[in-house]
């Protein structure tokens, strides 16, 4: 005989023996005796029950967990912001170099375009006000000249100044100081503020909600 023919065998006589208990017995309560005689409840297996209903619990509960997540799963954009080379200061979307070097005006703006930018151009209040915070002490040549007292200020790529702000004195070339913007003789020596157009680019996963 197999051990499989034998398997069948010990369980057809554990049906009849258990039927036959159901028939004779004189009640519910022999049967059960008889029963925990056979299949003892031990501690082992009162702590292994308890331990797959907790397992069961704890997979139900991080499925709803799970499932909820997803329901409100953020959606992710690739956005773009941008970063100024190292000894640059960002400022909306423009960077900006302040000198620690002294020169005129023709050499301030030759300095910053071997950096790929120009004097510093700006086109807002906030604007002015942060070179004016960040210059310090020292007057700054920024990017407007003109010929002469009796030409229109332009920027250094030659667009017209639309005089959002005075500019004192009758100098030919535009410097920042403590109280706003100046002019003076381009060859006087002064520390400069170079500026250019965001350019270095990085990727921001920004997470936002549906």
């Amino acid at each position: 005989m197999t051990a499989a023919e034998a398997s069948v065998e010990m369980l057809k006589t554990d049906l009849r023996f258990t039927d036959g208990l159901e028939k004779a017995g004189p009640g519910k309560s022999l049967q059960r005796k008889l029963l925990a005689v056979i299949y003892p409840v031990t501690p082992i297996k009162i702590y292994l029950c308890f331990f797959i209903i907790s397992v069961l619990i704890a997979s139900v509960i991080a499925l709803s967990i799970i499932l909820s997540a997803k329901k409100t799963e953020p959606i992710v954009e690739n956005l773009v912001f941008a970063a100024c080379p190292k000894d640059w200061i960002g400022f909306g979307n423009k960077c900006f170099y302040f000198s620690e070097d002294v020169g005129n005006w023709t050499f301030s703006q030759t300095f910053c375009a071997s950096l790929a930018s120009n004097l510093a151009q700006f086109e807002s209040q906030e604007e002015l006000n942060f070179l004016k915070r960040y210059k310090g002490l020292s007057d700054h040549w920024i990017g407007l000249n003109r010929e002469s007292s009796h030409h229109v200020w332009r920027w250094t790529d030659n667009t017209e100044y639309k005089a959002l702000f005075s500019i004192r004195g009758d100098g030919e070339c535009a410097y920042l100081n403590d109280n706003g913007i100046s002019s003076a003789r381009q060859y006087t020596h002064r520390k400069w503020i170079c500026s250019k157009p965001n350019s270095y680019f990085h990727k921001c996963q920004i997470m936002s909600s549906s």
